[in-house]
């Protein structure tokens, strides 16, 4: 098992948001699986955030706990184009501090026998 050339990237969004932030994502060239493009997983749940003193919230007033439905999303993305969807998703998302992440993809052998 070594470390892959991809990634997988998550984000949360507001869903009234979530398709619009799928299609940045897809469009700066994350989401690519083999012959397919704009691939991606979403989950939906509750966001939880209190917004301090001197942010500007998209969403809620601040120093007051907001629940908001959001979608997971999760896409595969080459390492090599990580920087271009990460500002991709900054300029596409409502808030002003969105949540993004990335974990390191592992390859495996392609033979199941071993």
């Amino acid at each position: 098992m070594e470390l892959s050339d991809f990634v997988t990237l998550v984000t949360t969004v507001p869903e009234s948001h979530a398709d619009s932030v799928r299609e940045a994502i897809g469009h700066a060239g994350a989401g690519k699986i083999g012959n397919y493009s704009h691939c991606s997983f979403s989950t939906k749940g509750m966001g939880r955030f209190m917004p301090n003193k001197g942010s500007s919230p998209f969403i809620g007033k601040n120093e007051v706990i907001e629940m908001v439905v959001e979608e997971r999303i999760e896409v595969p993305c080459s390492r090599s184009i990580l920087d271009d969807v990460i500002k991709a998703i900054k300029k596409s998302h409502p808030y002003e501090q969105p949540m993004i992440a990335v974990f390191p993809c592992y390859e495996f052998e392609k033979n199941r026998n071993d």
